[in-house]
């Protein structure tokens, strides 16, 4: 059984999609123990709660310093010992301390194709912005595993989703979470907690069933 801690830091409707695929089965020997927000008022711990799932809320800002909001990040982690975290919009960086103690168990979804619109500076909307800013016909969304870098890990899924015309960027956002985020998540996730996932020099793929 695949041990999951997922950290989020707004809505959750990633964390949902994932809760949803296990309870209709297309995530299989998977439970999550935990869900984690940085923001008291992500709604994302109330979904939590209403799944009967433990949500806790830990901000840098109830901390005196952000190294000491660190420690106490990856003390906690250590103490839960999962065996996969999930970054489903988590608007922190993650300790490298953490990555190291956590190596290729660490999960990211990213609203873009990386190596497009990623990196320092691209996250939540901002990336939709670049997109739409570029003129790019095609955007998509991410998984990949998370290294000391930003954005930079071995990549593992990718899904293409179309930018129309006329898009905004909330309407790009949301058509890239139906169409690419709340699928390769959790068909990511699966993979990983059914031993479908290989690494060969570096690169990471999914082992179809």
């Amino acid at each position: 059984m695949l041990r999951v801690v997922v950290c989020v830091s707004g809505g959750g409707t990633n964390l949902q999609a994932i809760l949803d695929a296990i309870e209709n089965g297309n995530i299989t020997n998977t439970k999550i123990e935990m869900v984690i927000s940085n923001n008291p008022g992500a709604y994302a711990l109330e979904r939590a709660k209403n799944a009967g799932v433990e949500a806790l809320c830990m901000s840098p800002k109830n901390y005196e310093s952000r190294e000491a909001f660190h420690q106490a990040f990856c003390k906690k982690m250590e103490d839960v010992n999962p065996d996969l975290i999930v970054l489903a919009g988590f608007l922190v960086n993650i300790p490298k301390e953490m990555v190291a103690a956590f190596p290729n168990r660490i999960l990211n979804i990213h609203p873009s194709l990386i190596p497009s619109f990623c990196g320092v500076g691209y996250y939540g909307l901002k990336v939709h912005e670049g997109v739409l800013s570029r003129g790019a016909k095609v955007t998509g969304a991410t998984v990949h595993f998370v290294d000391e870098g930003t954005d930079t890990g071995p990549i593992l899924l990718q899904k293409a989703v179309e930018v129309q015309s006329g898009d905004t960027p909330k309407v790009l956002q949301q058509r890239v979470m139906e169409q690419a985020e709340w699928i390769i998540l959790p068909k990511a996730i699966d993979a990983i907690a059914n031993n479908r996932v290989e690494f060969v020099d570096g690169i990471a793929r999914v082992i179809e069933a």
